[in-house]
């Protein structure tokens, strides 16, 4: 056998091989001319290797970064790989596929560059899978695995169903607006307005006059009637913030509203009828407040028919993670950017910190990344001074990589589920003794 016919069975092994990878590969020459496309490559273009071979390959991908940012170009031109980097390539059909490619330089036998390579591998199954995971975890605008606020998901349709005032309870930054406004979205009372007024920004008198309105000639400036908030959410919600910072004498006036379903406009000498839901939100405990006398006890009971408690962000760590990907897809769109993650130690510091601010810190932390981030991935020196200097105040076991924790968390959780957080059956199904259960529940704050 002389040497052609080796390099012609080493050539169709090669194209053997090739063409039973899962992942699309070609090559292309120096000029960017597609010089081998195997059989992946078709089924993840929609182009056949005829019309391939021979043709320029962004003509062929159609990529987003063909024109500014060639991976492979890049290769070629700096002789370096580029590796898993997300882009969407445009499909004979139209529609856009987004992909993860690599590229690395071709060189022959004698070490000179003769072209170049890319492997592409589809990420359509993953991004199906990941929207699937993210509707799992979110009801309206708020998202969440953290089992205490999966619990309120399962009971919040059937709070949106009834009529009840509904009390929640939260620390700042916790999202109760949020969760009133999914009750008023899942409400029969959605197709009319929802109107949230912060109860602690305003004084007594305007306070008044922005809830129930006031008739032409009520004061001096009076030149026409003006229509409060009950009257503007009509067969609507009203949602009330702060509703602790309330004077005695607007309670008065609110307990009136929820017991005969009435209110006077300020200067009006006739009660008028309303048909609003009323959704209160506090920071503080109101029964607290009622035993220190600092707020009426019969108005906590119309307003606590219906109670949510929404936990600290440091209480639902699992959170961190999908509120993470969803400020930065949110920052992402808002001001038109493509930052694909956070750093693992960036993830780290913001797990182990304690987050006074809640929610709200933690998306204002991720905006201040965005504005000092000028790369895809944001790293600990693109965080806030204050917050990246910052000690941690419950470190996580350092011997232990953050992957692995996670896993453990996720499956904890997950048998815990199952079996209903029954200890007993979670621990049998496990194969573990109670008692490390317990620790490691403690452990990930199960």
């Amino acid at each position: 056998m002389n040497s052609k016919f080796y390099e012609s069975l080493t050539e169709n092994h090669t194209n053997i091989i090739l063409d039973s990878v899962a992942d699309g590969v070609f090559t292309v020459d120096e000029d960017m001319r597609i010089t081998y496309f195997n059989r992946a490559a078709e089924k993840i273009t929609g182009i056949t290797r005829d019309q391939a071979v021979g043709q320029f390959c962004f003509d062929i991908l159609k990529a987003n970064i063909c024109e500014k940012s060639c991976a492979l170009r890049c290769s070629l031109e700096s002789e370096s790989e580029v590796v898993n980097k997300h882009v969407n390539i445009l499909r004979t059909d139209g529609k856009q596929i987004p992909v993860s490619i690599s590229t690395a330089v071709l060189r022959d036998e004698e070490g000179n560059k003769v072209g170049g390579v890319e492997t592409l591998r589809d990420l359509s199954p993953f991004e199906v899978l990941q929207k699937e995971i993210r509707c799992a975890y979110t009801l309206e605008d708020i998202i969440s695995k953290n089992h205490r606020i999966r619990q309120i998901f399962d009971i919040l349709p059937n709070i949106a169903e009834s009529d009840s005032t509904v009390l929640i309870q939260g620390p700042s930054g916790s999202g109760k607006e949020l969760f009133a406004r999914a009750i008023h979205n899942l409400s029969p009372r959605n197709q009319h307005a929802f109107i949230a007024i912060n109860c602690g920004a305003l004084p007594d008198t305007l306070l008044e006059s922005e809830l129930f309105g006031y008739v032409k000639g009520a004061f001096t400036d009076a030149k026409k009637n003006k229509p409060g908030r009950f009257a503007l959410a009509k067969g609507g919600t009203v949602f009330l913030d702060e509703v602790e910072s309330l004077s005695p004498a607007m309670q008065v006036k609110l307990l009136r509203v929820l017991q005969e379903k009435e209110f006077e406009p300020l200067g009006a000498i006739s009660a008028v009828q309303t048909d609003v839901r009323v959704i209160a939100a506090t920071k503080n405990v109101l029964s607290e407040m009622v035993n220190d006398g600092t707020f009426r006890d019969d108005l906590f009971f119309r307003l606590n028919v219906v109670k949510l408690e929404l936990p600290l962000l440091r209480e639902r760590r699992d959170d961190i993670p999908i509120l993470v990907e969803h400020f930065i897809e949110k920052f992402n769109h808002k001001m038109r950017r493509r930052i694909e993650s956070v750093s693992g130690n960036v993830l780290q510091l913001l797990m182990q910190y304690d987050f006074p601010g809640n929610i709200r810190e933690l998306e204002n932390i991720i905006e201040h990344a965005f504005v000092m981030c000028r790369g895809e991935i944001i790293q600990l020196h693109h965080l806030p001074i204050e917050f990246s200097q910052r000690k941690p105040t419950n470190p996580l076991n350092q011997q232990e990589p953050m992957p692995l924790q996670a896993a453990e968390q996720h499956l904890l959780r997950e048998v815990l589920e199952k079996h209903d957080w029954n200890k007993v059956a979670t621990a049998k199904e496990l194969g573990v003794h109670r008692a490390t259960l317990y620790r490691k529940m403690k452990k990930h704050g199960l």
